[in-house]
């Protein structure tokens, strides 16, 4: 399955890459459609493909010595998903298909090389892996013992309003299906845990769950929450 041009041109991490390198991605690469808890690569497996959200979301996560998951990143359209790989390491992270997406494929030599003739693609890479560098600072932020699971949580929550929230009369709405169970994965912790967490941003009035979905009346008033000591 292929997409036309200008619609690869549309996707974020493309959005100034030179018109010859997306006619070379577009013949070189393959979009293939996935469903929902579909295993796209696991930790620790040899990547010689990268893959790009063109539509959809996926979750990269690790297991711990426990068996806990731990999701560290969502992605959605237009994100790159493993270029780390340029390295020359094997994947460090599992990826799951989180909602059903499609993935653009592309041999990891064969967009190095296009990468060599253009630098506009060269900069985009280096812009995706020092996102998630960013991301991954602001997540260590978070994780000391002594922040309160509710505070940690309310400051996720506070990010996918950012990322993925859509105003509604009730305020932000996060615009995907995320359970307990996920939001759990999302901190690396026990649902119940995380589901005494949620009852507790509610009767705070700082956030609504129902039917998987998250309300956020006051964005800054969450952010209050979660940044106060």
């Amino acid at each position: 399955m292929q997409y036309k041009e200008e619609e690869l041109k549309k996707l974020k991490v493309f959005s100034n890459v030179s018109d010859k390198s997306i006619s070379l991605i577009n013949k070189c690469g393959k979009i293939k459609k996935y469903v929902a808890g579909d295993i796209i690569f696991s930790d620790k497996e040899t990547v010689n493909i990268i893959y790009i959200v063109v539509s959809g979301t996926v979750s990269l996560y690790k297991i711990n010595e426990n068996g806990q998951k731990k999701v560290i990143f969502i992605l959605d359209k237009g994100k790159l998903i493993n270029e780390v790989i340029i390295q020359g390491l094997p994947s460090s992270v599992n990826c799951e298909v989180f909602e059903d997406a499609e993935i653009l494929s592309i041999n990891k030599e064969k967009l190095i090389k296009i990468m060599e003739g253009d630098f506009q693609l060269t900069k985009a890479v280096i812009e995706s892996l020092a996102s998630k560098v960013r991301r991954m600072y602001r997540q260590l932020k978070n994780t000391p013992s002594s922040i309160k699971i509710e505070k940690k949580l309310a400051a996720k929550i506070y990010k996918l309003g950012k990322d993925y929230g859509i105003n509604s009369n009730e305020g932000i709405i996060v615009d995907m299906n995320i359970s307990i169970t996920y939001l759990a994965d999302l901190l690396g912790s026990q649902r119940e845990t995380i589901s005494r967490a949620v009852k507790v941003l509610q009767n705070a009035g700082l956030i609504h769950y129902k039917d998987k979905k998250i309300f956020i009346p006051n964005l800054q008033k969450l952010s209050d929450y979660f940044k106060t000591s």
